[in-house]
């Protein structure tokens, strides 16, 4: 019994190396591809008008909603089914990615039947929607394969389809746009689809050659009792993100939405390291509390988000110097939506560990129940104060959505699941502090001096309350530059 005990030990030791070696990648990787956005925002804001950047954005909105619907949202089923399916999870991959590419082909056809010739379409002609479409039948398989692969513990593969999209798509997007003739909205469309579309083609044909299933009945059913419910709670999601670009579009313009999509894309900057600590954890997560540890869980989270809080204040005390150096002064008003979102970005953090437990259980109602509310709210609170204040207070109200869904997905899990794996009261009270602080500092801003002292001692009082965490913290990270 005690060797028995000392092999899960050792077991739990090894997957916690395995994500921490992930992760410690999958957050270089991501702030070394964000870099190669960043040298490259300057060029997109001076090859393109506000109006050009708007139009664009606005193809990647769409993208973003009708990808939930024509993806039937399988990819939730990933994490779960690689505990259920082990010996089988090629066949299982090959088999859902079948079943959403012949959905999305379908509702192709369907469009482009009853979609007229020469009209326009969310303000898109003929030939955008066809692209628009068309590459929703592919684009899923990149999230596949990238969910594999993170499951597998695969993280350089992982890595190497995110580097080669973010390279190939600044090279010809900025090629497109130099020499290519046209409408350069519609060129700045071209540059992300034709890259993402080679790949997503890639990962398609490489799963269901690994795979070898078309059809397999149990597995979709598996997948669609996961998937289906997951649908309501995408759309929320979406409506919680990009909701505000449309309607902002609707009550001012293009131009607007410019300002506010380069400010937004500032903001969730954060979520390229957010996202990488979460790529390494879910796994982890997910291994670990099927076998019990809710323990290990429980204290490896706590310093994650205290470490996303502090994260986050420095980036919004350094938000104004980052908008004045990647963007034509023309974009500058746009460094007043990046704390909002910033936070709205660590709020999406904090929550995203009860979803994750909620989805562990298979329990995706609850999950698209919570979101479908939250969204609701969202769009009151952007119906009223949008148009009485701008553009900016769609951030605000974001930030609104997303601190009301992560309370709604506390109360599930706690509360409906019986759940406690979190240290719940010090989550909301390290959340609430970190947002009044951020929007505190973002009154600041015309004002530098006093902002970084603010964050400084801010910092230091951190510092001083967590100076264990900081210590095993610095450790793991001299340990990973040395190994």
């Amino acid at each position: 019994m005690d060797k028995v005990k000392d092999d899960n030990k050792q077991t739990r030791e090894g997957d916690g190396e395995i994500a921490l070696r992930s992760g410690f990648w999958y957050i270089i990787s991501n702030v070394l591809i964000r870099a190669v956005g960043i040298i490259t925002a300057p060029i997109y804001t001076r090859l393109l008008t506000t109006a050009e950047t708007g139009y664009a954005n606005n193809f990647n909105n769409y993208v973003s909603i009708f990808s939930v619907v024509c993806g039937l949202c399988l990819i939730y089923s990933v994490g779960r089914a690689k505990l259920d399916f082990t010996e089988d999870f090629d066949a299982y991959m090959s088999s859902i990615q079948c079943l959403s590419s012949g959905f999305s082909m379908i509702i192709l056809i369907l469009v482009m039947i009853f979609f007229p010739s020469g009209g326009l379409l969310f303000k898109f002609p003929r030939l955008v929607i066809f692209i628009l479409f068309a590459y929703l039948t592919v684009f899923p398989s990149i999230d596949y394969m990238q969910y594999k692969y993170r499951f597998e513990y695969r993280y350089k593969e992982n890595i190497a389809i995110s580097v080669i999209i973010t390279v190939a798509t600044v090279l010809i997007t900025v090629l497109l746009l130099l020499f290519a003739p046209g409408e350069k909205g519609f060129l700045k469309i071209l540059g992300t689809v034709i890259p993402s579309g080679a790949v997503a083609v890639w990962c398609y044909v490489n799963l269901v050659g690994k795979g070898k299933v078309l059809f397999n009945r149990e597995y979709w059913s598996y997948a669609l009792k996961i998937g289906i419910p997951m649908i309501p709670h995408g759309l929320a999601l979406i409506l919680l993100s990009r909701i505000d670009v449309s309607m902002i579009s609707e009550y001012y313009g293009f131009s607007e939405v410019g300002l506010y999509t380069s400010g937004y894309t500032i903001g969730t900057l954060l979520m390229f390291v957010t996202n990488a600590v979460g790529q390494a954890w879910l796994p982890y997560f997910n291994e670990h509390l099927y076998s019990s540890d809710v323990e290990g869980i429980r204290e490896k989270n706590r310093i994650m988000m205290f470490y996303g809080c502090v994260l986050t204040l420095v980036f919004i005390a350094a938000a104004p110097l980052a908008v004045k150096l990647l963007f034509a002064k023309s974009y500058w008003d746009s460094m007043w939506v990046v704390p909002p979102v910033a936070l709205g970005t660590l709020c999406q953090y904090f929550y995203t560990n009860y979803v994750n437990a909620e989805l562990f259980h298979k329990k995706t109602f609850l999950i698209a129940f919570n979101s479908c509310i939250a969204a609701a709210v969202n769009i009151g609170l952007n119906a009223y104060f949008i148009p009485r204040f701008g553009y900016i207070a769609a951030a605000y109200t974001t930030l609104a959505g997303y601190f009301f869904l992560m309370i709604l997905h506390y109360i599930a899990t706690r509360h409906v699941l019986k759940l406690k794996l979190y240290h719940d009261g010090l989550y909301f009270l390290m959340l609430t502090l970190t947002c009044l602080t951020g929007i505190l500092t973002a009154y600041l801003y015309p004002h530098p001096v006093i902002r970084y002292l603010l964050i400084a001692v801010v910092m230091l009082v951190l510092a001083i309350v967590r100076k264990n965490d900081i210590i095993i913290f610095t450790g793991i990270i001299r340990k990973k530059l040395k190994g």
